[in-house]
C-alpha cells in the first residue's frame, strides 16, 4: 500500500479488540510514526476522541470523497 496521507480519512480493515475498535470504523491520520506506521485518531460525531493508536498502513483503507483522476 502506498503511504497514507497526513489527515487522510481511513477505515479499519480489521478489528482491534484491545481498543474496542471494529473493522470499518473511521478515523483520521494525525501523525507519521515511522515507515508504514501512522497514528490514527478516532472521534465521535461531536469531535470527541475515543481512541488514538499506532497502526500499520496495511490495516487501513484510505477513503475518498471525490472521484479520482483514473478509476482502478
Amino acid at each position: 500500500m502506498a503511504e497514507v496521507a497526513l489527515l487522510a480519512v481511513v477505515a479499519l480493515l480489521e478489528d482491534v479488540p484491545e481498543k474496542a475498535l471494529r473493522r470499518g470504523q473511521v478515523g483520521t491520520v494525525v501523525e507519521y510514526l515511522g515507515p508504514g506506521v501512522v497514528e490514527v485518531e478516532f472521534a465521535d460525531d461531536l469531535g470527541r476522541t475515543y481512541a488514538s493508536l499506532a497502526l500499520r498502513a496495511e490495516q487501513l483503507l484510505e477513503l475518498h470523497h471525490e472521484p479520482g483522476l483514473q478509476a482502478a
